[in-house]
């Protein structure tokens, strides 16, 4: 696997698998109204690029294939983090963090993790600032605010990432 910087040529690719992580990996924890309202799969490619080129966004792929992506503002928010579901487990999500911590010009993280997605943070060492519900399509979505503060949890051992 290799991680690399973001291409608007990836967009579609990203939004496909958004949608099938959304609606596997998540499935355990919202149910398929909450699924649906959340990745209806009709994204606005042009905002999703346009986003994805404002932020530090990284990608991995194997084999040719994207198998996960991430993406951080300069502020310290993490608005994306999916892993394609037939690679959960491998240390994707991991390394893409690693990756945007590095190279986040802020000490302060920020993300609004999913109830699937939340004890993965938490073993990175983010910390839940509250649970909130959030609308969607008119569908109550819970997730966490959860925030990370560099200077005080620092991230595990990796090589630094030029991207």
């Amino acid at each position: 696997m290799i991680l690399r910087g973001y291409k608007s040529s990836d967009c579609p690719a990203m939004a496909e698998l958004f949608y099938h992580t959304v609606h596997t990996v998540n499935a355990k924890d919202y149910s398929p109204a909450q699924l649906d309202a959340w990745a209806t799969g009709q994204i606005d490619l042009d905002a999703w690029n346009a986003s994805f080129l404002a932020h530090h966004t990284v990608v991995a792929v194997e084999n040719g294939q994207i198998t996960g992506f991430g993406d951080m503002d300069n502020t310290g928010y993490l608005d994306r983090l999916y892993v394609h579901k037939d690679y959960q487990g491998h240390g994707i999500a991991s390394r893409i963090c690693d990756a945007l911590e590095q190279a986040c010009p802020s000490l302060h993280l920020s993300t609004h993790a999913s109830i699937t997605a939340r004890p993965f943070f938490e073993r990175r060492g983010w910390r839940v600032v509250r649970e909130q519900q959030v609308e969607r399509r008119g569908v109550l979505l819970t997730n966490f605010v959860m925030e990370r503060h560099l200077a005080d949890t620092p991230a595990p051992e990796t090589e630094r990432l030029i991207l």
